[in-house]
């Protein structure tokens, strides 16, 4: 199937029979999977899974992140007919990717959600398969790293955010984007030593042992050698990648709850998440785009962009291991 076929093609999401290719469906029509990529329960045969967590019942500031997994299958449509530029390979033709679909909870129900999560999380990662969630808030990466913990044990977190999400909270129940570093650096989920955070650009004065790369240390020595620092740091050691659309600069991502000026550039991200191939990634996620304060859209294809950085670094894994 060739572009000049687009005209036969309509809503690959349910309708097209190979998990791997490009779609050439109309950018602008049909059902809105993550890259055109087949909805499917079933994990058999499946490399990576990406899948939508609408909550955001956890935001200390403007709501709508639940909002957030719809708003950045739409905008991943325009990337769907190309390989992604500038890695020389193609992964959604050569791996198994399936849009696994949407976390199922109980809105009302904010203290079963964690549980719910960790459970749907723990389901895709029992197959032996990757996954990338599309949040939602960011305290959705604290169950997720429980799951992954389960698995792998301790991980690497690397962290692209304006915030630390470090701040003190010995309640572990409690429901909080601001504290999720802080709960899975005291429950284990993830080794400080070994981790990351990148873009921050917001004062917590306990580091907690994270290795911090703050946005004017990035501006200061630039996108490449920041990738070289963070690939220093990670090692070999398994790494959950967690990318809060707000470590971009408000200019890039203005639909976010909580934005901080002097950011990241797209370009610098662009070039980070690139110069990073070969780190030992597990999974990841893009979290807190709020698509009432997206305008344009920009934040959301800003995100569709790093949720597709991520699925290929997950690839260039797979495909040199093999």
């Amino acid at each position: 199937m060739a572009l000049e076929d687009a005209k036969y093609l309509v809503d690959e999401a349910f309708t097209r029979e190979d998990l791997k290719g490009l779609s050439f469906e109309n950018t602008f029509g049909g059902a809105t999977s993550f890259l055109r990529r087949r909805y499917r329960k079933d994990l058999s045969g499946v490399d990576i899974a990406v899948t939508g967590v609408p909550f955001d019942q956890a935001v200390t500031n403007r709501p709508g992140t639940r909002l957030g997994p719809r708003a950045i299958r739409e905008a991943s449509a325009l990337q769907s007919p190309d390989a992604p530029y500038g890695w020389g390979y193609d992964p959604l033709s050569e791996f198994a990717i399936i849009d696994y679909g949407d976390l199922a909870f109980d809105y009302a129900n904010i203290a079963g959600f964690p549980d719910a999560l960790q459970k749907h999380i723990h389901g895709i990662l029992a197959a032996d398969v990757a996954s990338v969630a599309l949040g939602g808030d960011h305290y959705i990466t604290f169950p997720i790293l429980k799951a992954y913990a389960e698995k792998y044990g301790p991980m690497a977190l690397l962290q692209f955010d304006a915030h630390s999400d470090s701040w003190a909270d010995d309640d572990m129940d409690r429901v909080d984007h601001g504290t999720f570093v802080y709960k899975a650096i005291k429950m284990g989920l993830i080794d400080p030593a070994r981790s990351v955070q990148v873009g921050i650009r917001t004062s917590n004065e306990d580091t907690m042992g994270m290795n911090i790369i703050d946005a004017a240390e990035v501006h200061e020595i630039g996108a490449a050698a920041t990738a070289r620092r963070i690939k220093e740091i990670l090692g070999d050691h398994p790494t959950y990648l967690s990318f809060d659309i707000d470590g971009l600069d408000p200019a890039f991502a203005p639909g976010t709850g909580t934005p901080v000026w002097g950011g990241l550039t797209s370009a610098q991200a662009a070039r980070i998440l690139r110069d990073i191939a070969g780190i030992n990634i597990m999974g990841g996620d893009v979290v807190e785009v709020s698509p009432p304060f997206d305008t344009t859209g920009a934040t959301a294809i800003a995100a569709a962009h790093a949720a597709t950085e991520i699925i290929c670094l997950l690839g260039w894994n797979m495909r040199n291991n093999d």
